[in-house]
């Protein structure tokens, strides 16, 4: 099993602050921001000297991650609710296979699957899942208040015409709609 890689050895806190300096310098200014981490990790008193081709693998990584999530917003914000959802389970559903290729890929390999992978993976999966959930609350919610609206409506054309056999006026009938629909007349 070939030994984890240097950034998988470092404590969560300081991994998320490497993110910020790269992100701050737009995935740039490798050598400066390699620098900068190993006297943070020296200050916090880890013993571990980070290179610059993994600072910028890690980078390379990042943003080609903001590029693919700017891309799924930009799709997204294009698609109306529904189309939305349907787009969520789909991908819920690449990001799951995907998964069990890499575990099938490193079992098959002898290989070494870093403990860093599968936890963002798994946020990854959690984050989806629950954006899924909340859109489908949203798709309920608004086809709940649809059907409630058509029912509304649907009332008050009944009243109306019930108003209209029994006599009233069309100033009454229109405020019996408005009482029902919720309206200002």
């Amino acid at each position: 099993m070939p030994p984890p890689k240097k950034l998988d050895l470092v404590p969560e806190e300081l991994i998320e602050r490497l993110k910020r300096m790269l992100a701050d310098r737009g995935f740039s200014d490798i050598v400066e921001v390699t620098e900068e981490f190993n006297t943070l990790l020296e200050v916090d008193g880890i013993s571990i000297r980070v290179g610059k081709t993994a600072v910028g693998n890690f980078s390379k990584m990042l943003k080609d991650q903001r590029e693919a999530f700017s891309m799924a917003e930009t799709l997204l914000s294009d698609m109306d609710l529904e189309a939305e959802s349907d787009m969520h389970r789909t991908l819920l559903t690449m990001i799951a296979t995907s998964a069990m290729q890499m575990m099938r890929s490193v079992r098959e390999g002898d290989g070494h699957l870093p403990a860093s992978d599968l936890m963002n993976l798994g946020r990854m999966l959690k984050d989806l899942m629950g954006s899924t959930i909340a859109r489908e609350k949203i798709l309920e919610d608004a086809e709940r208040k649809k059907e409630r609206q058509m029912g509304l409506e649907m009332a008050a054309a009944a009243a109306c015409d019930t108003a209209r056999k029994v006599g009233m006026s069309e100033e009454l009938e229109n405020q019996i709609k408005a009482s029902i629909l919720g309206i200002e007349v």
